[in-house]
């Protein structure tokens, strides 16, 4: 029974605080008054949940909202925080992973979201390195979103044995 107190507990906990500081004017957490702290609140409620309760599903979710929220926080603070769309597949990756630790679920897919994060991250260092800004293949390389599509289609076609 205590196990099901948790999250909403830890929501209300984290709201009531959240808002209390915003009232009270406490000015030295004023940066952190925002949407993005939600976020992180909910997220820590998701985890702790997860990790708390032995509820283990709750931990991808824990780790994408508290992962994005803590990313709109840092992302206009730091210059080297990349702003771009393989920091979010990072996090998601990050959370599959951490739930196959405990669950032994997902690991396929977080391998698969790791190696795209990467890619996409490092895009340009890739392919300076592989040597595909040639004309010929760099053609040929603008086709790969259609390899993932094919990808796709066969895992959801093919029937496993």
């Amino acid at each position: 029974m205590r196990n099901q107190r948790i999250f909403p507990g830890i929501i209300l906990l984290g709201f009531g605080a959240y808002f209390f500081l915003q009232q009270s004017g406490f000015t030295a957490l004023q940066p952190f008054y925002s949407w993005p702290t939600l976020l992180i609140i909910v997220g820590a409620a998701f985890l702790i949940q997860g990790y708390g309760a032995r509820d283990y599903d709750s931990i991808l979710p824990g780790v994408i909202l508290t992962g994005f929220g803590l990313h709109f926080h840092v992302v206009n603070r730091l210059e080297i925080w990349p702003d771009h769309i393989g920091t979010f597949i990072l996090i998601i990756a990050l959370g599959f992973l951490l739930r196959h630790q405990k669950t032994g679920a997902g690991l396929f897919q977080g391998i698969l979201f790791l190696i795209l994060a990467a890619l996409l991250l490092f895009y340009d260092r890739v392919a300076e390195w592989v040597g595909l800004l040639e004309n010929g293949v760099s053609d040929v390389w603008q086709l790969w979103p259609i390899l993932l599509m094919l990808i796709g289609l066969y895992f959801l076609l093919v029937k496993k044995k």
